[in-house]
């Protein structure tokens, strides 16, 4: 895509999508995001970090990770990653840990980090707030993220939420998704279906009937407003579960959906989810961002 190609696109996002000042590009080799004289920031040798153990992400593709490394490796290092000492001479990631594996996969030796002083739970809510308000986890992760806050730290719901800045009834309603079975909750990671989906699901107490229920949702395409009235009718029936429709092949046609996910999400880097059913279907491409969009636009040989 042309320079000139990538200015209009850039002014026909502006008009989409509320944007924010560019930021600048740093020479990876002296990033300007880590100046010497700015407290807590320094460059750290690689292989001196290791991961966090509370870390809320739980997926994190090839692709993506690739992709990530060639944007530093032509751009830079716009935001340093976040760590604390682990005695003389160790660090713990406490943010950004995409980034250091990106940069392992460059084979640069050293990244720019901001280091600062963090206990175990608070070095474990500082890296769910960013994962929260920068690399869009999705609402499974979430839910494990706070499970993990409240359970590893011996915190209420209502401390873990005060941590985080979130209200207490948001993280109890995100909790909830885990009383969900393991396939119920692969959908909704995959966006398969929403958390206003799951919600309904809820209400139903037999794991067996909610899992019935969540792939009808899926295969038909149902909307929550579609999903809480099959609930009701289920109720008024006295708990028998509303008859499917059925369809020659759906088994295989669910494998061959989840096929061509997996190869979408492989070929675009970035988590794709197809909709699908014998009359339609959607296929909902996820991305972060106006940099990400217009990467993906180009993976597509879309020009505006």
């Amino acid at each position: 895509m042309s320079a000139a190609s990538k200015s209009r696109l850039g002014r026909g996002l502006g008009g989409l999508i509320a944007s924010a000042a560019p930021a600048p590009k740093p020479d990876l080799a002296a990033p300007a995001a880590t100046p010497a004289d700015v407290p807590g920031y320094q460059e750290i040798s690689v292989h001196l970090v290791e991961p966090s153990p509370y870390q809320a992400r739980r997926e994190i593709t090839a692709e993506q990770l690739k992709e990530l490394a060639e944007s530093i490796r032509s751009e830079g290092l716009l935001q340093p990653i976040v760590v604390r000492r682990l005695g003389d001479n160790k660090f713990q990631l406490i943010a950004g840990e995409r980034r250091w594996r990106a940069f392992q996969l460059l084979k640069i030796k050293a990244i720019p980090a901001r280091i600062v002083d963090a206990s175990n739970a608070s070095s474990a809510a500082l890296g769910l707030i960013e994962n929260l308000q920068r690399e869009g986890l999705n609402p499974i992760e979430e839910a494990h993220g706070f499970a993990s806050l409240i359970r590893d730290f011996d915190l209420t719901q209502e401390t873990a939420a005060d941590r985080v800045g979130k209200g207490r009834a948001t993280v109890a309603n995100s909790l909830r998704l885990l009383a969900l079975d393991a396939e119920i909750q692969g959908f909704i990671s995959r966006n398969l279906l929403s958390v206003g989906h799951a919600k309904v699901l809820l209400g139903i107490t037999d794991p067996a009937q909610r899992t019935v229920l969540a792939r009808r949702v899926i295969e038909e395409g149902l909307s929550v407003r579609s999903t809480e009235k099959l609930l009701l009718e289920r109720k008024a029936s006295g708990g028998a579960a509303p008859r499917a429709k059925t369809r020659n092949g759906s088994a295989k046609d669910a494998d061959a959906v989840a096929d061509i996910e997996k190869k979408l999400t492989s070929h675009l880097g970035a988590r794709v989810a197809v909709l699908h059913t014998p009359k339609k279907g959607r296929i909902v491409i996820e991305y972060r961002g106006n940099e990400d969009l217009q990467r993906l636009l180009e993976k597509l040989g879309v020009e505006l």
